[in-house]
Order: structure tokens, then C-alpha cells, then sequence
């Protein structure tokens, strides 16, 4: 027997579908399609398709490849062919999908204080480095912190014709906020519903680039903005974040709620201050208090995508217009985020896959 004839592609396929990937933690096969195998002379060449970006680990890929096959006989050496796009997710309604826009993510918490904002930015940053095209849309009306936070706060968004403007762009990203619209000392008195109607004019009226992902950065809270917001906008999936404290797990769950009612699937939870080290002794405590924020994934059934700590340096980096994966995406916390936009986009992968099931239903007809 040659040896191509005893290296079947299907033989090698399988492995590799199976094959973790050490980067996501999740089977080859849940988030890309392998193609293309072909063996000459002891040379495998294959073609893996991925469903979400692999900029900053691909190249490791490799190493892990070639041990999942190198027992194979007359298996001599690998060539490996990479390649990523980004899929659009199913929503409920595809008739208010917006234009040049792939996935949309909302971040919400059910109350303010516990890092939303500062979880929104990061986690489009840490997408942006996947190799994504990101964009984010704040959307707290009342209180809009992305321009500062992406360093961008003073510009004015360039406007199409009278009818869309230009989204600025900040550290990668392009970003669209009613604080591009108003001065630091507007104040916002707007009623629930005047503020929905603006949010989605800016949603609307924005000329998105092609986007892989937009995050929206939810206001806080569940009322009547967060509920429009939710129903009338395309959401694919939402990220809740919340403190371990009892009183911000009982507003998350709120969060929480609030999606599941308008058919949103939560992608999972983030959460925040989990912990602090003193930065004078090293000594770790749980001030807030320990393990809230798995307890309430397991409510819900729904992953913890990460838990990050009180930590001086994201907010200051926060303040300063250069958030934590800008300022330095190989810092510990950095890699927190980047650990989570990777579940997210895994998240949203396999949300497609059990979307694109069909549901079979058997009656007495």
C-alpha cells in the first residue's frame, strides 16, 4: 500500500477538527472548516478556514498541527494554509440590519459603578487586535465616556451629505457617541423616549465602515431606554458585567432578564473588581466579595468569560484616552481582555452554528 494511499484525508480531517486549540481552549472544528487536505510524498497540505480573527495566534497553530498528525505513517512534514472571515450572526430581525455591520454586541450591566464602559472599550480594543475591524457606539446618553476614554473627546464627526456622519476613529477603532455632538457641560435633559429616538439616529445615520464587530456600551440600568434599545436594534449577542457584591448581582440579573425577554442571547458574564493586590505588600483580597460573578453564570447557564481586578492602572489608562489593551496589550490585565473578546467571538461562532440547526417538529397531523 503507497503511503498516500494509507494517509487518508479524512483520517488526517478528523484529527484536526478534534485538535483543542490551545489559544480559544475550544475543538478546531466548532470554529473553522478544513479543506483542501492533500498528501505528496509525505507532505500534508491542508487549508483551514476560521470563522473569527486569528491576527495575534495563528502562528502557533502549527506546532499543535504537526503533533496531531505526526504519528501517522509516512506523515514527513506539514504545509498549513490559514484564512479568516468573520461571519455575520443570526438576529430576530434581519430587516433592521445595519448596513456594513456583521455582529453587534451590547455590553450592559444592570446598575452603573461597575466597569461597564471601561469593559466596552477594552473589549473592542482587544478584538481590534485579534485582527478585527471593530467599531463602538456609546450609548449612554446621559453620560458618554468613550471619547475620553479612546483620546478622541474634542473632535467633531465629519457629516455625509446631511445625512450620515463619519464615525471618528481612536486607537483603531471607529467610535460614534453623543459626546461628539455636546460640549462636557450640556447637560442632557432628555426624556426616556427622546433618548431612544437619538440613539438610534446615531446608530442609523452613521456611515459604518465594514465592520466584523460593533459594541454598543449600553446605559446602565433596564428601563425604557435599554428595553428599545434592545428590541429595535439588531442585537447579536450581549455581554452582562457586573462586581461580585450581592447588590450588583441582583441588578445583573436584571440585565440578564431583560435580554432574555427580547430573544437577545447573552454571550456571558464579565466580571469586574473580582479582586485586589495591594501594590505595597502583594497581599490579594476579594473586597467586593468572592465568586459572584460565576455563581450568577451558572444561573443563567451562561459562560464567565473573565473575571478582572481592581486594578490603579485601567483607570488610569482609562482617563488618559489609552485604555489598558492600547497602552500595553501584553500586561497581565490586557491579556484578561483579549482572553475575553476571543470567548466572545467564539461565542458568537458557535451561536451561528446552532442557528443555521433546523428544528424539526413532529405532530399527530
Amino acid at each position: 500500500m503507497s503511503v498516500t494511499d494509507s494517509l487518508l484525508p479524512s483520517q488526517i480531517e478528523s484529527r484536526l477538527q478534534s485538535l483543542v486549540i490551545e489559544a480559544l481552549d475550544v475543538p478546531l472544528g466548532e470554529v473553522a472548516d478544513v479543506s483542501n487536505v492533500f498528501i505528496e510524498a509525505g507532505k500534508v497540505s491542508v487549508l483551514i478556514g476560521f470563522k473569527l480573527p486569528t491576527d495575534r495566534w495563528v502562528a502557533s497553530l502549527s506546532e499543535q498541527l504537526w503533533a496531531a498528525i505526526k504519528d501517522l505513517p509516512g506523515v514527513e512534514s506539514v504545509d498549513l494554509q490559514t484564512e479568516w472571515q468573520v461571519e455575520a450572526g443570526p438576529v430576530m430581525d434581519n430587516t433592521a440590519a445595519i448596513a456594513n455591520v456583521k455582529n453587534i454586541i451590547a455590553v450592559a450591566s444592570g446598575k452603573g459603578g461597575v466597569g461597564k464602559s471601561t469593559t466596552a472599550v477594552n473589549l473592542a480594543l482587544a478584538l481590534k487586535a485579534e485582527g478585527a475591524s471593530v467599531g463602538i457606539l456609546d450609548a449612554d446618553i446621559y453620560g458618554p465616556s468613550i471619547p475620553a476614554m479612546l483620546g478622541v473627546g474634542s473632535k467633531r464627526p465629519e457629516v455625509i451629505d446631511q445625512k450620515a456622519m463619519v464615525p471618528i476613529v481612536g486607537h483603531g477603532v471607529h467610535s460614534i457617541s453623543m459626546g461628539y455632538l455636546v460640549t462636557e457641560k450640556t447637560p442632557m435633559v432628555w426624556r426616556g423616549p427622546m433618548a431612544s429616538g437619538a440613539l438610534q439616529q446615531l446608530l442609523m445615520q452613521t456611515a459604518w465602515p465594514e465592520l466584523d464587530y460593533l459594541i454598543i456600551d449600553m446605559p446602565p440600568g433596564t428601563g425604557d431606554i435599554q428595553l428599545t434599545l434592545s428590541q429595535k436594534v439588531p442585537v447579536t449577542g450581549a455581554v452582562v458585567v457586573t462586581t461580585p457584591q450581592d447588590i450588583a448581582l441582583l441588578d445583573a440579573k436584571k440585565g440578564i432578564e431583560m435580554f432574555r425577554k427580547v430573544n437577545v442571547p447573552v454571550l456571558g458574564v464579565v466580571e469586574n473588581m473580582a479582586t485586589h493586590i495591594c501594590s505595597n505588600c502583594g497581599h490579594e483580597e476579594h473586597i467586593f466579595g468572592e465568586g459572584g460573578g460565576q455563581r450568577i453564570a451558572d444561573a443563567y447557564d451562561t459562560p464567565l468569560l473573565g473575571a478582572l481586578p481592581l486594578d490603579l492602572s485601567v483607570r488610569q489608562m482609562a482617563d488618559g484616552g489609552c485604555p489598558t489593551v492600547a497602552e500595553n496589550d501584553e500586561s497581565e490585565v490586557a491579556q484578561l481582555y483579549r482572553q475575553i473578546a476571543r470567548k466572545v467571538a467564539v461565542a458568537l461562532v458557535r451561536q451561528s452554528a446552532q442557528a443555521s440547526v433546523p428544528i424539526i417538529e413532529i405532530s399527530d397531523d
